[in-house]
C-alpha cells in the first residue's frame, strides 16, 4: 500500500514538474516575442516581471490550457495597456513548421469561407438604402469577389449603411481594398512603422476595383464597443475623409497592427508590432477609439441611421420606390 501511495505521489510530482516546465517555456517564448516585436521596446520588462510574479504565486498551476491562454490575454492587455494582445490555445493545432505558405493560405481561406469572408448580410432597405453587415476582414485575395458582389448589389442605392457593430478587425489588405470603393483614385492613406525591422510601409488604396465604386453618396457607419482594429480603421478613415457619418458607440481603441506567432506549437500569440499614422492628421485611434458623430446605444444604431436617411429623403425630395405617405408611415413605425 505504501509503495502504491509513493508511486502515485511520484507520478503527480513528475506531472506537476512537466506542467511547470511547459508553462515556463510558453511564458519565456511570449516574453521573447514581445521583446523582439512589440512596438514599445521596453514593454517586455513589464511582461517579464508580470510572468515571474504570477509563477511565484503559482497562479497557473490549476488552470486548464484554455483558461491559461485566456488569463494571459487578459493580463497582457491590462498590464501593457494594449487591447491587441491575444493568446489562444489551439487544441487541434497542426504544427506549421512543415506547412508551406500556400498550404497555410488555403487553410485560412477555407476557415474564412465558412463565415462568408465576414459578409453576414447585404440588403436593400425600404427607401432604396444599401445595407452591409460586415463582421471581419479576411485576406483581400480570398474576399475580393464577395466584396465586389456586395458592392454591385448596393450600387444603385442612394445611400449606404455599413454595420461594423460586431466587426473585430482582420487583414490590413482587405481594409485598404474596402476603402478603395469609396475613393475615386489611388490614395496614400496611412503609414505603418515596424520597430523590429525599422521599416515604414506606405498603405494605399487601389485606383481600380472589381466591383462598382460607391462615390458621392451618403454613407453611415454603425459602431459599438466591440468594433475593433481594422473595423475601427474603416470607420475612422471614412469619417476623417468626410465620406461617412459614424453612428453608435465609441469603439475599442486598437490601431496597432499585429504579427502572428505559434508558441510551442500549441498557442497562437498576437503581438502588436506596428504603429499606424493617418496621413491627413498624423494621428490614429489607438487608446482613443473612433468617436461617433452621433452617439447612441449600439442596439439603436441601425434604427437611428435608417430614420435619419428617411427624414433626409423627405427634405431633399430624393426619389425612391416609396411614396411620401409611405415614407412618413415608415418613419412613424421606426419612432414607436
Amino acid at each position: 500500500m505504501k509503495k502504491l501511495l509513493i508511486g502515485i505521489l511520484l507520478v503527480n510530482s513528475l506531472f506537476s514538474y512537466a506542467q511547470k516546465n511547459d508553462t515556463s517555456a510558453v511564458l519565456s517564448d511570449i516574453t521573447e516575442k514581445v521583446k523582439n516585436y512589440y512596438i514599445d521596446k521596453e514593454a517586455y520588462q513589464i511582461v517579464d516581471s508580470l510572468f515571474r510574479s504570477e509563477l511565484k504565486k503559482e497562479t497557473f498551476n490549476h488552470l486548464s490550457k484554455k483558461d491559461f491562454a485566456a488569463f494571459l490575454t487578459q493580463k497582457l492587455r491590462t498590464t501593457v495597456k494594449d487591447e491587441h494582445f491575444f493568446v489562444k490555445y489551439l487544441e487541434d493545432s497542426t504544427p506549421e513548421k512543415g506547412m508551406s505558405e500556400k498550404e497555410k493560405e488555403k487553410q485560412n481561406n477555407y476557415h474564412n469561407s465558412l463565415e462568408n469572408f465576414g459578409f453576414e448580410s447585404v440588403q436593400r432597405l425600404p427607401g432604396n438604402i444599401g445595407y452591409i453587415n460586415f463582421k471581419g476582414f479576411a485576406s483581400p485575395e480570398s474576399s475580393e469577389k464577395t466584396l465586389a458582389a456586395a458592392m454591385n448589389f448596393i450600387a444603385t442605392t442612394h445611400s449606404l449603411i455599413i454595420d461594423l457593430r460586431e466587426n473585430g478587425g482582420g487583414e490590413n489588405g482587405m481594409l485598404l481594398l474596402f476603402c478603395s470603393y469609396f475613393l475615386n483614385q489611388k490614395t496614400d492613406l496611412y503609414t505603418t512603422y515596424f520597430r523590429y525591422n525599422r521599416k515604414t510601409v506606405m498603405n494605399s488604396t487601389r485606383s481600380k476595383v472589381s466591383g462598382q465604386k460607391y462615390l458621392h453618396k451618403k454613407i453611415y457607419i454603425l459602431t459599438s464597443k466591440k468594433t475593433f482594429s481594422a473595423g475601427e480603421g474603416l470607420a475612422y478613415f471614412l469619417q476623417q475623409y468626410k465620406l461617412g457619418e459614424v453612428i453608435g458607440e465609441k469603439t475599442g481603441g486598437a490601431a496597432n497592427p499585429v504579427e502572428h506567432f505559434m508558441i510551442q506549437d500549441k498557442y497562437l500569440l498576437l503581438v502588436p508590432a506596428g504603429k499606424i499614422t493617418f496621413l491627413k492628421n498624423n494621428k490614429n485611434w489607438e487608446h482613443i477609439g473612433v468617436i461617433p458623430d452621433q452617439e447612441v446605444k449600439s442596439e439603436d444604431a441601425l434604427r437611428t441611421a435608417h430614420l435619419k436617411i428617411l427624414k433626409n429623403i423627405l427634405v431633399t425630395g430624393t426619389k425612391t420606390e416609396l411614396t411620401i405617405p409611405e415614407i412618413k408611415n415608415l418613419i412613424n413605425k421606426l419612432e414607436e
